[in-house]
């Protein structure tokens, strides 16, 4: 693919991301618009919806998830997601054959009896029954008074289980526990979708959210088979562009951002890098080890410059403020290292919390540090 086309495929991807200038209003509407966001790093999900959402900051997203205006679950993949309450269920049914085929092994290796799984789900009923929220611990041990063993990975596995089923889902964060609640009492509202219709919403959702992306980034993405992926397509009426030999779907009325100098600064897992099977079009394949070590499922934090991954950061945090350290592929000009620290400004007015920023040289040194936005 040449410059030009990446750089049509970026704008355009950052448009649908709502990361060059944003559409939604608040964290329900971002969420109901991007369909599901990646969430097993739960502070890097709040900095992606709240990069996205003009005002956000790290406690109104919190607030949206202990109101159930958005939920976490694991609606593909076997990767926790944060969607919307309403979409969950519709998204599972769709999923769920092929979780459960994956799934199979590993309980299999755990010696997790169909009667284990079955039992849990009578347990988790009970204790919840009535609104109850209990916290990931407590839950685990009302399993262990039922005679059902959670040592090692089975207790994981037990709750991937019974969300999957739509018997739990994720409630509101206590501390910083998770907790769970009975999926049909904290999910207030249901779609109910199927087959072709199901699957057409499917592709809507993530091409409105990620694209322009592939056939075969949205088939990677839910999690279906390709040729299911392809009905899903064909169903949703989407536009479609030929770029550098390989076809892109996207929202019809998808416009490319008419901005430039645009620079990011994503956390872990964020949809713009991790959201598509073929990621070179913004990570370059000879950088991707950079970003995630060992191509073992492991996204670090990226800055991205006018639409391309240029470097990582990672947080410490301090008694006083986070040091955030960035590790650039090649040194940048003044101008866009003060965009840098604009981004981190943001981040700092995101997480109530004072920011400093260093940047560690090529030979491994750090400069001397310097709150965001000042030099």
């Amino acid at each position: 693919m040449d410059a030009e086309g990446r750089r049509e495929l970026t704008a355009l991807r950052r448009a649908s991301h709502a990361l060059t200038s944003s559409r939604f209003e608040n964290e329900a509407d971002l969420v109901r618009g991007m369909l599901a966001l990646q969430a097993q790093d739960y502070p890097g999900v709040l900095w992606s919806i709240g990069q996205r959402v003009p005002g956000a900051t790290q406690a109104s997203v919190e607030r949206a998830l202990a109101r159930g205006d958005i939920v976490r679950s694991w609606p593909m993949r076997g990767t926790l997601h944060v969607v919307a309450p309403y979409d969950l269920g519709w998204m599972l049914a769709i999923t769920r054959r092929r979780t459960a085929t994956t799934m199979a092994r590993r309980q299999a290796q755990l010696e997790l009896s169909s009667h284990d799984l079955e039992a849990a789900a009578d347990v988790a009923r009970s204790a919840l029954h009535g609104g109850g929220i209990l916290r990931r611990p407590d839950l685990l041990a009302a399993f262990e008074a039922a005679g059902i063993s959670t040592t090692g990975q089975r207790g994981y596995h037990l709750l991937l289980h019974l969300a999957v089923n739509a018997v739990i889902v994720f409630g509101p964060v206590d501390g910083k526990q998770q907790t769970f609640a009975l999926f049909d009492e904290w999910i207030r509202e249901s779609r109910a979708l199927e087959g072709d219709n199901a699957l057409a919403e499917f592709a809507r959702g993530y091409f409105r959210g990620h694209g322009p992306a592939t056939d075969r980034d949205f088939a990677w993405w839910a999690s279906l088979p390709l040729s299911e992926a392809r009905t899903g397509i064909a169903a949703a009426r989407l536009a479609s562009r030929l770029v550098g030999g390989e076809t892109y779907y996207l929202d019809p009325d998808a416009e490319a951002a008419l901005s430039s100098d645009t620079v990011l600064a994503l956390p872990g897992f964020d949809e713009y890098v991790l959201g598509y099977h073929e990621r070179s079009v913004a990570l370059p394949a000879s950088l991707s080890e950079q970003v995630i070590p060992g191509n073992n499922g492991l996204f670090r934090p990226t800055i991205v410059v006018d639409g391309q991954v240029v470097g990582t950061w990672s947080r410490t945090e301090r008694a006083r403020a986070i040091e955030i350290e960035l590790d650039v592929f090649s040194p940048l000009d003044a101008h866009t290292r003060e965009l840098v620290d604009r981004e981190f400004e943001r981040y700092a007015a995101f997480i109530a919390k004072s920011v400093t920023v260093r940047e560690r040289g090529r030979n491994g040194d750090r400069d001397g540090g310097h709150p965001a936005g000042e030099k």
